[in-house]
């Protein structure tokens, strides 16, 4: 059984790697993204509470987001491990995530850690931007977000790395290449 955390600045790949890892190593790959996306469509009375700091554009409390992961965790297709992207984002979230695996006798095998240089980060996601047509992905913005991720996953990471379960592996280059590195780097882990 794996239990494990994709983490990794905008642009590097977390979506992309997590469906693959998901499928290499048989366990559910889960998006704090899909689950607030889930509960809001669903109207969930958590999604319910969500959605009015959402449309306020505000943050969700770490309450509300607590209690959707716990949630989402307690579901079947977890029994065999899970690949969690985008939770936690706070050390108050790290201690959460722990007493939810401890309520079932379970703790993290290992957070895999997607390291890029800003500078190719900027230009893959100006690039997808132009694709997409996102016209507030501007380099200011993407910069804005990337300096974000690092103040609010620093002491995330940093007590992962306490633990000695923290992976880190290059998230640059061609997709292929990338998967093979996560998959050589988690060898231990299959």
């Amino acid at each position: 059984m794996t239990r494990m955390l994709i983490i990794g600045p905008p642009g590097a790949g977390k979506g992309t790697q997590a469906a693959r890892i998901s499928d290499r190593l048989g366990v559910t790959a889960i998006s704090t993204g899909d689950i607030f996306r889930s509960n809001v469509k669903e109207q969930t009375p958590l999604g319910v509470e969500a959605k009015k700091y959402i449309d306020a554009g505000n943050f969700v409390p770490d309450s509300v987001t607590n209690d959707m992961v716990r949630t989402r965790l307690a579901e079947d297709d977890v029994e065999a491990g899970f690949l969690l992207d985008g939770y936690p984002r706070t050390v108050a979230q790290v201690e959460e995530l722990d007493d939810i695996l401890a309520g079932n006798g379970q703790k993290l095998d290992a957070v895999l850690l997607l390291t890029a240089d800003d500078d190719e980060l900027v230009a893959r996601l100006l690039r997808r931007a132009e694709l997409e047509g996102r016209s507030d992905d501007t380099e200011d913005v993407i910069r804005h977000r990337l300096d974000l991720y690092k103040q609010q996953t620093g002491d995330v990471v940093a007590r992962y790395e306490d633990r000695g379960i923290v992976t880190r592996v290059d998230g640059l280059g061609a997709i292929d290449d990338v998967t093979e590195r996560v998959m050589e780097a988690l060898k231990d882990l299959r």
